[in-house]
């Protein structure tokens, strides 16, 4: 256990928040700190055909250990942490054997970590749980990933006993502002298939994400004097205030949940003379992902007619653009590689937790540039926040998953193709009914 806190506090104390407004890959250069740090222990730890090119992406093989055939499969995490929330100068604090009750994290603040408002805590009792000083974010988003990913090799060099074919790890930047795989090279990783150690609760095991879109709105006002104003002026931020409210008031995150789609206002900002409204799309189901970026599109037309004689020309100017798609079109042809990671958890006493992502990870961009690749849970909760935490014991777990996972695929039972046909079917059957 003390191998993996030291590993996860050295990963988490290095600052590699991403920078959507940079056009650079990384978009912020302290995250290949991180990176080289990760290339310098995976030589460490003994594997091989490391890598690390000029976008940041990291590479390794462990070797296979078997003699018959068996596909290559891959183990994916992210190193770089959200800008919605600081991670600069992020100062871990470790909780053992967690009592249930409330955790101050920050005694100056007030700031307070209460399983009254976060009720999962209480599942985590009488564990070790690592939490933040309540000034910045932790990072289990993804350093908890990358230490499992890492820790899961370094055992399986130090156990060859284990028989496992041949494994590759990658390591990506700019996760959190949907670059992730952008610079990605699936042909380089050569697997056949590949998971993302990027969930969150004990037990998650997700193969659906979001269909995500972001839409860059303007609009065009008229600054009068105000005492002169009537019939003339035009205010640009009372016009983004009568675009959100034209949205659906139950449409947005804090009221969804499941495969409920939303509209969610990211950022506004402006003046009398011009506003900027930045939003994201979001819907599991692809028809009703594009009537969703079609009423945007309509309330724009709307705006623009009903202020047409007046302004002489559209005050409204929107941009939207896909970010990523529903992995679940690429993952169901190959079903039978979420239930190997399904049986790998149930044969550690897990219960899985398969459910679709409020979200989107790097596992969907690759499933569609030919990597499937569902996504596993990694510990942490609460991210993207001061409140973020992760118990140890979940790490030592995901960890454990790994190992199963190349186990059962070195075994090669599952490539049996009656097999594989009798899973697929039970299984997308068994998830229609949940």
């Amino acid at each position: 256990m003390q191998h993996i806190i030291d590993r996860f506090i050295s990963y988490v104390t290095i600052d590699t928040e991403s920078d959507p407004n940079s056009a650079t890959t990384p978009s912020t250069k302290k995250q290949l700190v991180l990176a080289n740090l990760l290339v310098k222990e995976l030589k460490a730890i003994g594997l091989t055909e490391i890598s690390i090119d000029k976008n940041g992406y990291v590479m390794a093989t462990l070797a296979s250990n078997v003699t018959h055939d068996v596909p290559t499969i891959g183990f994916v995490s992210h190193y770089d942490t959200t800008p919605d929330f600081t991670g600069k100068d992020v100062k871990p604090q470790i909780i053992s054997n967690y009592d249930g009750k409330d955790i101050l994290l920050n005694a100056a603040q007030n700031i307070v970590l209460s399983p009254k408002y976060f009720s999962d805590l209480l599942l985590y009792k009488g564990q070790t749980i690592i939490t933040t000083d309540g000034t910045t974010l932790l990072g289990a988003d993804d350093k908890a990933g990358l230490t499992e990913i890492v820790t899961a090799m370094e055992f399986l060099v130090k156990n060859p006993d284990i028989k496992h074919g041949k494994i590759r790890v990658g390591f990506t930047p700019d996760e959190e502002i949907g670059r992730g795989a952008h610079h990605f090279d699936v042909e380089k990783f050569g697997c056949e298939w590949a998971y993302t150690m990027d969930g969150s609760q004990i037990g998650e095991l997700e193969y659906e994400n979001f269909n995500a879109a972001g839409a860059k709105i303007t609009f065009k006002g008229k600054s009068v004097h105000p005492g002169y104003a009537k019939g003339k002026m035009i205010n640009s931020m009372l016009l983004a205030n009568d675009f959100i409210n034209t949205l659906p008031k139950g449409e947005i995150p804090q009221e969804t949940k499941g495969y409920e789609g939303f509209y969610h206002v990211t950022q506004l900002s402006g003046s009398i003379e011009e506003s900027h409204l930045e939003l994201i799309i979001r819907d599991h189901d692809a028809k009703k992902f594009k009537k969703r970026k079609d009423f945007i599109h309509s309330i724009t037309l709307k705006m623009n007619a009903k202020y047409a004689k007046q302004f002489g020309s559209d005050i409204v100017i929107t941009e939207i653009k896909d970010q990523y798609y529903n992995m679940k079109e690429k993952v169901v042809p190959v079903m039978h590689i979420v239930d190997i990671a399904e049986k790998a958890m149930r044969n550690l006493g897990i219960k899985p937790l398969i459910k679709p992502i409020r979200g989107g990870t790097d596992g969907c961009q690759l499933s569609y540039k030919g990597l499937p690749c569902p996504n596993i849970f990694a510990g942490g909760h609460n991210f993207h926040g001061k409140y973020e935490y992760v118990p140890v014991e979940s790490m030592q777990k995901a960890i454990d998953v790994i190992v199963q996972i190349v186990q059962i695929t070195a075994s090669g039972d599952y490539v049996k193709k009656d097999k594989i046909v009798k899973i697929k079917k039970k299984s997308i059957s068994k998830r229609k009914k949940q």
